[in-house]
């Protein structure tokens, strides 16, 4: 079709309701063809009861991945044909449980001759076509589950736009910026610490004199991220990962990702064996990064940092 020739995949979902809309068409023509007052939306609900006897509407729905509305919906139309009904014999009586009747019964006999004959029909369809239709809706069904559309939408936003990004090393004009960015995300979560005001206001000599690097994300040359790469006085660890902070108006563009990256490879660069930090359990995003980067908690470290209640650990191999 020409349309979607021009609007590419970007119009899958309406190609699919097209696609569906004649399925549909065709199977309603198909009952008719084999003298069967049904309507196709039935049968998912019409299966279950046929193959599994009385179930609740809570089951049906759960068995056939429909709402519990739209099965009540489909239950009623069915009973207005008499093909379902109520199943009073049901020891539950709290719990509305439903089974076909006797012509319901009867009708689930009459609809395995069709059935046969559309299997055969869509198998002879597969075998005319390069492609299994089937075979592909069960794996893009299981894909969709393991990711949705649109978190794969959004992956891909954050891909595009962080193109956009560049990464720089610190210079002194950054300075407001390296302060103003964490102020305000610890701002919003915490209070600012005296160890804060040690890094942020004098981000040369606490943390570039003594051996660190702190690098600058810019978007448009307007710095919109910051992270720091601090060396430590420690035994067990060679540097910090700290003072990340992205502006709220640029989440979601993997900023903080790239950030994380550039001051992992910063560190093995500098020959670190390991890398440390410290959060807060309530920055679920900032822990899941932290997470995907590689780091993993650590017990018994003490922290200068009231508002830390985790630290973690990223070992080189």
């Amino acid at each position: 079709m020409n349309l979607f020739e021009k609007t590419g995949k970007m119009a899958l979902g309406s190609r699919l309701r097209l696609m569906t809309a004649k399925v549909t068409e065709d199977a309603a023509r198909i009952y008719e063809l084999y003298n069967i007052e049904f309507s196709p939306k039935w049968f998912p609900v019409f299966y279950v009861l046929s193959e599994e006897g009385a179930r609740t509407i809570t089951e049906i729905a759960i068995e056939i991945g429909h709402s519990q509305p739209s099965v009540s919906k489909i239950i009623q139309e069915m009973m207005a044909a008499k093909l379902v009904q109520e199943d009073r014999n049901s020891p539950d009586k709290r719990r509305n449980v439903v089974s076909l009747t006797k012509k319901g019964l009867n009708l689930s006999g009459q609809l395995g001759v069709q059935c046969a004959d559309v299997d055969a029909a869509i198998e002879h369809l597969i075998s005319e076509s390069r492609h299994n239709l089937w075979e592909a809706i069960a794996e893009w069904e299981y894909l969709l589950e393991q990711r949705t559309l649109f978190k794969r939408v959004q992956e891909q936003k954050k891909i595009r736009e962080s193109k956009d990004v560049q990464l720089v090393e610190y210079e002194d004009r950054y300075q407001t910026a390296f302060k103003a960015l964490n102020e305000e995300w610890i701002s919003s979560y915490f209070k600012m610490e005296e160890t804060d005001y040690k890094a942020l206001d004098n981000p040369r000599s606490y943390i570039l004199d003594r051996g660190g690097k702190i690098f600058v994300a810019l978007y448009n040359n307007e710095p919109v991220g910051v992270c720091a790469l601090i060396k430590m006085n420690d035994p067990d660890y060679d540097f910090e990962l700290a003072k990340m902070a992205v502006s709220p108006k640029m989440q979601g563009k993997n900023i903080g990702w790239l950030l994380g990256q550039t001051v992992v490879a910063a560190a093995k660069e500098m020959g670190a064996s390991n890398l440390y930090l410290e959060s807060n359990t309530l920055l679920k995003s900032a822990i899941n990064l932290y997470q995907k980067l590689g780091f993993r908690k650590v017990v018994g470290r003490a922290t200068p940092y009231e508002r830390a209640n985790i630290q973690m650990e990223l070992v080189f191999s």
